[in-house]
């Protein structure tokens, strides 16, 4: 129905124009006849009009809106019918300008601006969600640009958020099917059917804001009004920040405001993580506090990492030496040189959610879901011989506390010549092998860091390439990673992934932390927070490929295992670390 069509006069007030198109009817600003008052009409769609379960539910809960009683939330004035149409009268906000069309006009909001605008309607939320109606707090449900109005008549920005609550009496099935039903007239008007060209590029617009700041739980075919609860308005609220920082919606693997802006001087990652997390139950229920932490909290900054050397006690039996009368032989100290390792460079990679496994790979690689990891560094190739072998200089030998191997030098490119270590002419570069695990896990903790997660290390392989199969794209080629060839290569010997990484394809096989369980992906699916592989296992995972693998095992997602203390030259590893 276009304005021309809609009556002049409708029940007390008289239409003067629309404001505008949204998912739950047209807007109209209006005058009342007798009072000479500006009002604000939101119209019901016909079709709600007609349904009598709806007519019911209206009649039954409305009055619960107009108890609603905040500076931050439109004041419900009237509710009414005329002429089989329902509708509600709501106060005058300015002139009307909702925060969509002032982005139009202003394109990008100043930090300042964004802060001002998020405490307010971070206000306007807690306020309602600490309100119940019936058994459950009171949520907005269909919180957008286009229902946040902005006045700005005092030289500052005060803002109000319209329709709330009316999502929960229209029902979120019939909000849903309204989407659909619309997003089918946009194809048809694609297509070349008849439609008004303006009223579909309103829908068009109306229809990308309310499904993107729907919250996960929005979206599933069996979404109902007990799913759509205060969680998903802090969903809504949370790419509501992050469009205003960022200038798009979050969508896949996106990137942190810290990343996109670097001018941002407070830390805004923190509260975009909490309010986009995929499970409702992590996200915060209040705002407020969380908003007014980052009025002077400045974005924090890496330190580097610090190595502090174990200290050992010099005689442990020394306590239990008493008897007295007799000589204790005292051995010559033999002066100890202290073995100071060569520490790789790392790259820090950001926190967040990312997929992992294959739809389309081995069974144990199914099914493709999303993980969430803590930030964290790795480093940015394999261990190498030469760094080994200062490790095993310090052990002294090449067993660890345990009695576990740590190497087997005939499968490796270190000798012994003469009680010395010697690395054979040329491969100080290449990544040592015929490492143990036990050996990996021991050098790591010498260095003062850790292997990483089964997880940790195919997300930094992709290197940010979402739904790519090998580091390097869907592709990958000889040139680009050492495989199906005759020996190991010396690092950094071919390109990098988008991360810094080499070696993620290729060269060695990479021992990491966790067991490996053949149907765990299934388990990591149900708990995706940093996931650390099953309790326990017979084998450790190994990833990556190695220098005589095929191309099928150069995929990021392909996995491999073997027993802990095995033993070969295709074996290495490199270290993790964890960021605060």
């Amino acid at each position: 129905m276009s304005t021309q069509q809609m009556q002049a006069i409708l029940g007390d007030y008289e239409i003067i124009k629309e404001l505008g198109q949204g998912m739950m009817g047209k807007v109209f600003y209006a005058e009342h006849r007798y009072l000479k008052k500006p009002f604000v009409l939101k119209v019901l769609p016909e079709e709600l009009a007609q349904n009598p379960n709806f007519i019911q539910r209206f009649e039954k809960e409305v009055a619960l809106l107009g108890v609603i009683d905040h500076p931050h939330i439109v004041k419900m004035d009237n509710v009414s019918s005329a002429d089989g149409k329902y509708f509600l009268v709501t106060e005058c906000v300015g002139e009307g300008l909702t925060l969509s069309q002032y982005l139009q006009e202003k394109k990008q909001l100043a930090e300042e601006e964004i802060y001002c605008i998020a405490k307010q309607v971070a206000s306007a939320l807690d306020y309602a969600h600490q309100m119940n109606v019936g058994d459950e707090p009171l949520a907005h449900r269909g919180l957008k640009f286009n229902n946040i109005l902005l006045d700005l008549s005092n030289n500052d920005i005060r803002i109000k958020i319209s329709d709330f609550g009316l999502s929960r009496i229209v029902g979120i099935g019939a909000v849903l099917s309204r989407t659909y039903r619309i997003l089918w007239e946009m194809m048809a008007f694609e297509a070349g059917f008849e439609n008004d060209e303006g009223d579909i590029e309103k829908l068009h617009d109306s229809f990308n804001q309310y499904y993107a700041f729907l919250a996960p739980e929005q979206k599933g075919r069996r979404s109902s009004s007990r799913d759509a609860d205060a969680k998903a308005d802090v969903y809504s609220f949370g790419v509501m920040l992050y469009y205003l920082l960022v200038g798009k919606f979050p969508e896949g693997f996106f990137p942190m405001p810290s990343e996109c802006n670097l001018e941002l001087k407070r830390d805004w990652d923190g509260i975009i993580k909490q309010c986009l997390n995929l499970n409702s139950e992590k996200r915060p229920l209040l705002l407020v506090d969380q908003i007014e932490e980052l009025e002077n909290e400045l974005r924090p900054k890496l330190k580097p990492q610090e190595i502090k050397r174990p200290e050992y006690e010099p005689d442990p039996a020394a306590v239990f030496q008493t008897d007295k009368t007799v000589a204790i032989y005292t051995p010559k100290k033999a002066e100890v040189k202290e073995v100071e390792p060569i520490l790789t460079e790392m790259v820090v990679v950001e926190g967040g959610t990312f997929l992992r496994g294959s739809n389309n790979g081995a069974r144990d690689e199914m099914p493709r879901h999303a993980v969430n990891l803590l930030s964290f560094a790795i480093d940015i190739h394999p261990t190498t011989n030469e760094q080994f072998t200062r490790f095993l200089t310090a052990m002294g030998g090449e067993k660890d506390a345990n009695n576990n191997d740590i190497i087997r030098l005939r499968d490796s490119r270190i000798r012994k010549n003469t009680g010395k270590l010697v690395i054979e002419s040329g491969y100080s570069k290449h990544p040592v092998v015929g490492v143990t695990w036990y050996g990996a896990m021991a050098y790591a903790k010498w260095v003062g860091k850790r292997l990483p997660t089964e997880a940790e290390w195919e997300v930094a392989a992709y290197g940010g390439l979402e739904g790519a199969q090998y580091p390097m794209g869907d592709q990958i080629e000889r040139s680009q990673a050492n495989f199906f060839s005759s020996d190991t290569t010396a690092v950094l010997s071919y390109p990098a992934n988008k991360y810094g990484l080499f070696d993620t394809a290729g060269n060695v096989y990479e021992w990491c932390m966790d067991w490996y369980g053949y149907h765990y992906y299934e388990t990591s699916l149900q708990e995706p927070d940093n996931p650390q592989g099953p309790v326990q296992g017979v084998y450790r995972v190994l990833r990556g490929g190695c220098w005589k693998s095929l191309k099928e095992d150069m995929r990021c997602s392909h996995r491999h295992r073997n027993n802990p203390g095995i033993m070969n030259g295709t074996y290495g590893f490199r270290c993790s670390a964890d960021v605060r």
